[in-house]
């Protein structure tokens, strides 16, 4: 067994191409070794700023020898009066075997020729050679770049390459233009603190001669000595650092020797609004900051340095200069957009094009505002909570013209809740222009005030019903007004706040408002109906972990009446979701499955309509042939009134125990002593016996669609 050491050294890489390269790797390594037989027993995949690399252990020498059976050209065209045709001579040749031996073998789609050929394994070192320029050029990610006069990509310039096969130098080059880069042995070390090029021995010895050389190649490494100098500096001064996945992740692609160096700013500034420091630190700064232990800030924050460690104190005054700097501006945005009132900010949101063919941010929350008095009228609100509403929607887009979140657009919502209590407005009303904002993303929080829950409705709602007005659908991966999100957004507000909207509703008055507006475009409506759906669907599936198929029930499969209805209520189309997985993982859907989804499959042969609940309708008990008609007729008539109660009152399990008091009755209707045939001769018998069927599957279908479920 052998192991191989590859190397890429570059110019400074994006921090996020690091990670995603790694991953890349990972997944197209082994697949590649796997497809060429060859098995290592350990591959690590490692990535700095100015270098990723690859140790793989355990690799083959060689392939194994194998024995393949390769199929060839069907029998019809290999042989025309017995004679082998160019094709087959074709196949021969290009397997270097003679004709004499093929084999002549049935398949499912007739008989064609078969050899069986004995391959001898190649050379690992051959397979490298052919392998490591797709690795190196198959990589994936935003901004690559060309230099000198070549056309080979990347991210940033292609410096050196080292290809290891143990101790062994393994020739592999790189043409780009002009220029040829050739494998060596040759590294670089760490920029400031070993300036010159390090030699890799052997495969082996790479992660010791470059942390020699202070460079932490393997990820996981720089991420425990960055956590731990972190915790370590904030110990010092009796606090706690907050240390953020993402900038966690991004410092750790910015260095090769992470310090962890502890700087100091003016307590003075801790009088601006936390999140203001915050946001500073880690979204311009890049810096962790700290905590005490009732949770405030502190005034210090900890950077992650790829320099000297001897000269942190040097590092940490010229840190401390900078985010001096960075507070002092925002202490003065501050307190200029402190000294207006919130509300004297809404003219100039007519200077802001929410989207050219929309008109300005202006008119966007004049919409907002309609859509949410719609809201506020569904849901029977009171005057105050009207007017409370009515002032969130009227502020909520406020802050964007204000001097903080000009300069810094992270804030938004965040500054006009703290603006909004400045300028005298209720908490409330303050609490929802922040959480109208909610969730900003997958994971986030949602909001918790009726405020926020509406406002935020509201607003993605009209930017789902105006942007799809416009044509702009979303395709594929491609998404650039978040749709996808918005709509989620809606649906999870809803379902967590409980709010008893008519969405169906909502949506046709803003289509409506829509072409009004714009009367040479179409009404979206009813593609908006079904983008909203398919965004059910997935929600209920991947969030609620709704099995397939019973959500294929409460949402129908291009069911008009199901789909109105899932718009009309969205907690009711959740709750019957929620409500049929409950009863499959407790048993009771398996004992009322049979009967209820025959009934409901061969009730779709006659012609009752869905809706129909009345017995006295459809069915004539003077056609009765059989005691089980009579007795399924009976449980009917007793299931029925409970239906209507279910259907006003959504109790969807006092439909069930009637559907589990009435199975034994349908089970011998279909198969008991007494059983009839539904598709009888007599057309009047076979009618009223589909309609007896049909009510049962309309009685059921205020559940479900019993005939999308499977077992």
């Amino acid at each position: 067994m052998s192991n191989f050491l590859l190397e890429i050294g570059t110019e400074e890489l994006p921090a996020d191409f690091i990670n995603s390269a790694i991953s890349q790797w990972q997944h197209k390594i082994k697949q590649n070794l796997k497809d060429e037989f060859l098995h290592p027993s350990k591959i690590n995949i490692y990535g700095t700023p100015r270098r990723l690399g690859m140790l793989i252990e355990g690799l083959e020498d060689q392939q194994p020898d194998r024995d393949e059976e390769i199929k060839g050209p069907p029998i019809s065209t290999a042989f025309k009066d017995g004679k082998p045709t160019p094709a087959a001579e074709g196949f021969a040749r290009k397997q270097g075997v003679s004709v004499t031996d093929f084999q002549v073998k049935a398949t499912d789609k007739g008989e064609f020729i078969f050899i069986n050929k004995k391959t001898v394994g190649k050379q690992t070192t051959a397979i490298l050679q052919k392998l490591i320029p797709q690795w190196i050029t198959g990589l994936e990610g935003r901004r690559f770049m060309r230099w000198a006069d070549g056309d080979l990509r990347f991210p940033r310039p292609i410096r050196s390459l080292i290809s290891l096969w143990n101790q062994d130098i393994l020739p592999v080059e790189l043409v780009n233009g002009s220029t040829t880069l050739k494998s060596d042995r040759f590294t670089s070390g760490h920029r400031i603190l070993h300036p010159n090029r390090v030699t890799i021995s052997s495969a082996n010895n790479y992660i010791a001669s470059l942390e020699k050389a202070f460079v932490l190649v393997d990820v996981k490494h720089r991420i425990q000595k960055i956590e731990g100098e972190i915790k370590v500096l904030a110990d010092t001064v009796g606090g706690k650092a907050e240390i953020y996945p993402d900038l966690l992740a991004e410092v750790t692609n910015l260095v090769e020797y992470p310090t962890a160096v502890l700087g100091k700013f003016e307590p003075d500034f801790l009088k601006l609004p936390s999140e203001v420091i915050i946001t500073v630190m880690v979204k311009h700064q890049r810096y962790f900051p700290i905590k005490d232990e009732k949770g405030d800030l502190m005034p210090y924050f900890i950077t992650i340095s790829n320099g000297d460690p001897q000269k942190s104190d040097i590092i940490a005054t010229g840190n401390a200069k900078v985010i001096r700097a960075r507070l002092a501006d925002a202490q003065f945005f501050y307190q200029a957009d402190c000294d207006e009132h919130l509300e004297t900010y809404l003219p100039q949101l007519e200077t802001v094009t929410f989207q050219e063919d929309l008109g300005s941010m202006h008119d966007k929350v004049n919409r907002i505002i309609a859509i949410s008095q719609q809201i506020a009228e569904q849901l029977n609100l009171n005057e105050l909570q009207r007017t409370e509403i009515d002032s969130t929607a009227s502020l909520c887009k406020a802050d964007l013209v204000t001097q903080m979140v000009y300069e810094f657009p992270e804030l938004q919502g965040i500054m006009g809740e703290k603006y909004a209590l400045v300028s005298g407005e209720s908490a409330t009303v303050a609490k929802g222009i922040f959480e109208h904002y909610l969730p900003r993303n997958a994971g986030d929080i949602l909001p918790e005030t009726l405020n926020g829950q509406v406002v935020g409705i509201s607003d993605r709602l009209d930017t789902i019903v105006s942007i799809i007005g416009l044509g702009m659908m979303p395709s594929g991966s491609s998404d650039p007004f978040a749709l996808r999100r918005a709509a989620n957004g809606i649906i999870n507000i809803t379902w967590h706040g409980n709010l008893n909207l008519n969405l169906h509703q909502l949506l046709s008055q803003a289509c409506e408002e829509f072409v009004i507006a714009h009367p040479q475009k179409e009404s979206p409506l009813n593609i908006i109906k079904e983008f909203f759906i398919q965004r059910i669907n997935t929600l209920l599936q991947d969030e609620l972990k709704i099995d397939y198929d019973l959500v294929n029930a409460v949402l129908g499969d291009n069911d008009s009446e199901y789909i109105e209805r899932a718009l009309n209520n969205l907690l009711d189309v959740r709750d019957r979701a929620l409500f049929l997985q409950e009863i499959r993982n407790n048993g009771i859907l398996t004992q009322i499955y049979e009967t209820i989804n025959r009934s409901t499959k061969l009730g779709a042969k006659g012609s009752l309509n869905t809706q129909e609940l009345e017995l006295k309708n459809v069915i004539n008990p003077d056609l009765f042939e059989s005691i089980s008609e009579r007795e399924f007729y009976q449980a009917l008539e007793k299931l029925i009134p409970i239906t209507k109660q279910v259907k006003a009152e959504s109790n969807y399990q006092l439909l069930t125990d009637a559907l589990l008091e009435i199975n034994p009755k349908v089970s011998n209707f279909f198969d008991g002593e007494n059983s009839v045939l539904v598709m009888a001769e007599n057309e009047q018998v076979k009618t009223n016996r589909l309609n007896l069927l049909g009510l049962l599957r309309n009685n059921s279908r205020i559940l479900a669609d019993f005939g999308a479920i499977v077992k």
